[in-house]
């Protein structure tokens, strides 16, 4: 059987969020199931040794440069390209009329969608809960989960020398946006204090982004550069070893963040600007939110209030 499941959401971290539903579906039918996502989630980087994903399909639409899914034109051309894979049945998590066509004239015999024209202010847990308790009766509770071969770990504790009688923290100081990026300074607070308390090694996880370079060279200019290793030279796939080998993470709301605690490594989520859901739906993850704050969400503005004394104290609770 070819079961095809489509997440047409941006980022990583909404691929990653949506996981255990897809591999509800794999124990359900017993195979792996196919992904079609945008080319943003870069789910080829962090999915291909999962044994629940089966094959990824990129959506390449993102409605600026006339890309081939985009428009009518665009329409038959994802069409054409499902056609091939002869798919049994399709899971559409999401609430498009586009998509329920597409798959209709792909002559997909069973299809399964969120309610039609239901998109405004849709939970991104609890509406694929209720789809898939809806259609196949499964409660869905499991945590994200990202699989890894061994052999990769073993070369990155040899190639990294990282020693586990170290503290080997994942710094995710990159981030998305702006207000999302803690500053340079609470990270240095965080570092300076751990080292106090207990030898440490720290990885700097961050993209490209002008800003989110700043913040890393602020860093490793520091008189911590000795205790810092950067990975904005490794892709995601390269990165994904390493964390796996490091002891715990203290992330930005980042692709870090999620791909981490989906790794199975315990994970200080630091919310400032985003709605706090998406630094707890994991019981991997342990949200720190601005200080004078209840909870977080969009325009909390929150970064500089980030207290880097409660990072360090939830880290050690962790460790202990």
């Amino acid at each position: 059987m070819k079961i095809l499941a489509v997440q047409n959401r941006m980022g990583v971290g909404d691929t990653v969020i949506f996981l255990p539903f897809i591999k509800a579906l794999y124990e359900k039918y017993n195979t792996p199931i196919s992904l079609l996502v945008k080319e943003s989630s870069k789910a080829n980087q962090y999915l291909d040794q999962t044994n629940y994903i089966d094959k990824i399909l990129l959506l390449k639409r993102n409605n600026k440069n006339n890309d081939r899914h985009d428009g009518l034109i665009g329409i038959f051309n994802l069409i054409k390209d499902l056609k091939k894979h002869n798919f049994d049945k399709i899971f559409i998590f999401n609430s498009s009329l586009r998509f329920l066509l597409i798959a209709k004239f792909s002559k997909i015999p069973d299809i399964y969608q969120y309610p039609l024209f239901s998109k405004v202010q849709q939970h991104i847990i609890n509406v694929p809960k209720k789809f898939i308790k809806n259609n196949l009766n499964i409660e869905v509770s499991e945590d994200p989960e990202i699989q890894i071969d061994h052999e990769l770990l073993s070369k990155s504790i040899q190639e990294f020398q990282i020693n586990k009688n170290e503290l080997n923290i994942i710094l995710g100081v990159g981030g998305s946006g702006p207000t999302k990026r803690i500053p340079p300074r609470t990270f240095l607070e965080v570092i300076d204090k751990v080292l106090k308390k207990k030898k440490s090694r720290f990885f700097l996880a961050t993209g490209k982004n002008d800003e989110e370079q700043m913040i890393l060279k602020e860093i490793l200019n520091s008189k911590f550069k000795n205790f810092c290793i950067p990975l904005d030279n490794l892709s995601i796939k390269e990165t994904l070893p390493i964390i796996k080998c490091c002891s715990l993470s203290v992330c930005n709301d980042s692709s870090f963040s999620h791909l981490s605690a989906a790794l199975g490594i315990k994970t200080i989520t630091l919310m400032a600007d985003t709605p706090l859901i998406y630094g707890s739906y994991s019981s991997k993850m342990y949200p720190i939110i601005p200080d004078g704050e209840t909870t977080v969400k969009h325009n909390t503005l929150g970064k500089e209030k980030i207290n880097s004394q409660k990072v360090v104290d939830k880290i050690f609770e962790i460790i202990n």
